[in-house]
Formats: C-alpha cells, sequence, structure tokens
C-alpha cells in the first residue's frame, strides 16, 4: 500500500508496531517498507514520495521487492466546484500532463485504470456506506501552474480533481504487469478564481482512508497481466 500521509504512517507502524522488510536509500532519506498485521492480513507499507519521478521509481523498487498489487492513498485538489473537504475519489484515468508516464506507455491524452481493481475499491466503500465519486484525476508536474484557465479546460475534459502522481504510477503498473487503484480525498480547492487551501493536509479523513486503503489493498486480488514487461523493454 502506497499512502502519502507520513504522519498516519508513523502513528499506525512506527515504535515497532510494523517490521521493515526493506529500505530505499536516496538523497531525501529514506523510505522504509514495513510489513503492517491487520485484521484483513499482512499489508505492506511505504510513503513513495512526491511527484510522478520520485513516485514511479520507489514503486518500481517495491515491484522488484516482490510486490504485485498495489493501492494508493493520497489527497488531491478539487477541480470540481462543490466537491467538499473530505470527498473520496476513486479515480477512473488520469490526463497525463506529467512526463513520467511516456517513459513507460505510447504518447496518450490519458491512461485508464484497470476497471476491475477500481471496482473492488468501490466495492469496500460501499460496504462501508463512504460517499464517493468515480471520475478522472488531472496529473501534474507542475502545482504551481494549475492556472484558473487550466483547471476550467481540465474540468472540461471531465476532471474531478489534480494531484502529481497518478499517472505515472498506473503507467508502471501497466508496464510492469502488476495491479494498481487510488483512493484520492478532495484537499485544497482549485476550483474557483482563489486558491482555497482549507487545512486540507491535517483533515481526519486521512486517517480513514488509510483504512480503507488497507482493506482494499488485501482484496485486490491476482488478476491478468495486462501486457506488462517485468524485465525490461
Amino acid at each position: 500500500m502506497l499512502c502519502f500521509f507520513l504522519e498516519i504512517i508513523e502513528e499506525v507502524c512506527g515504535q515497532d508496531r510494523a517490521e521493515e522488510v526493506t529500505a530505499f536509500k536516496l538523497e531525501n532519506g529514506t523510505h522504509r517498507l514495513v510489513a503492517l498485521k491487520t485484521d484483513h492480513g499482512t499489508v505492506g507499507v511505504m510513503h513513495p514520495g512526491v511527484g510522478a519521478p520520485l513516485a514511479a521509481g520507489l514503486l518500481e523498487a517495491a515491484i522488484v521487492s516482490g510486490g504485485r498489487h498495489f493501492v494508493a492513498c493520497g489527497g488531491a485538489g478539487s477541480v470540481s466546484p462543490g466537491l467538499v473537504l473530505g470527498h473520496v475519489v476513486v479515480p477512473s484515468a488520469a490526463v497525463r500532463d506529467e512526463g513520467t508516464s511516456y517513459h513507460y506507455l505510447e504518447p496518450s491524452r490519458e491512461v485508464r485504470l484497470d476497471p476491475q481493481v477500481v471496482s473492488e475499491l468501490v466495492a469496500v466503500l460501499v460496504d462501508h456506506g463512504v460517499p464517493h465519486q468515480v471520475g478522472k484525476t488531472w496529473t501534474t508536474d507542475a502545482p504551481y501552474r494549475e492556472t484558473s484557465t487550466r483547471v476550467r479546460r481540465r474540468r472540461d475534459e471531465g476532471c474531478v480533481t489534480v494531484e502529481m502522481e497518478t499517472a505515472a504510477l498506473a503507467a508502471v503498473a501497466q508496464f510492469r504487469g502488476v495491479s494498481f487503484g487510488q483512493y484520492l480525498y478532495a484537499g485544497d480547492d482549485v476550483s474557483g478564481e482563489a486558491w482555497d487551501h482549507r487545512r486540507w493536509n491535517t483533515h481526519s479523513s486521512r486517517r480513514d482512508l488509510f483504512w480503507l486503503a488497507v482493506e482494499a489493498a488485501a482484496r485486490v486480488g491476482p488478476g491478468p497481466n495486462p501486457g506488462g514487461r517485468p524485465d525490461g523493454d
């Protein structure tokens, strides 16, 4: 499970509450992959960093370490007016406004996420009565260029959120032949003329989404290999 909420990982997995499987030491610090025992079985947990290149690289490292089924959980900006803080979005596709995905898949406007995995993630939310939306997300490398004009264009394409990793993670998963799905929650609001932070990175939904992702990760089972190449080109 790839969790973008460092404080939740430390709360749940810190102080020897989870067993370290391996650690990836990079210039920006050490990213630990830990095995967390839960009511749904043992689930691997790792923070994948911020931004498409780093997240994709750490996903590659997790795959080499034996991972085959991945669920990510993170926050996203709201592109859609009225999307309330904390509302859960399950991406069905991501607009590829970053560079990393183009090293894994042929050029295209979007990358679609595996419908079977999307359905599994939605089923978990339905089981727990969690309000949610399935929709398209916009992945960008330049959060300070989320201008009002670009936001309107992405909204016209059907995007409901904006973030920095989903397209790349989905592309790596397709290329490597592993399964991947993602939960996002609506954080800051970029749908208007002025940015509204909404204190999104301290919202209580982060902890809830972590545990929903744990359950989803345990439920996502083996599926057909979608043409991935785990050994390279």
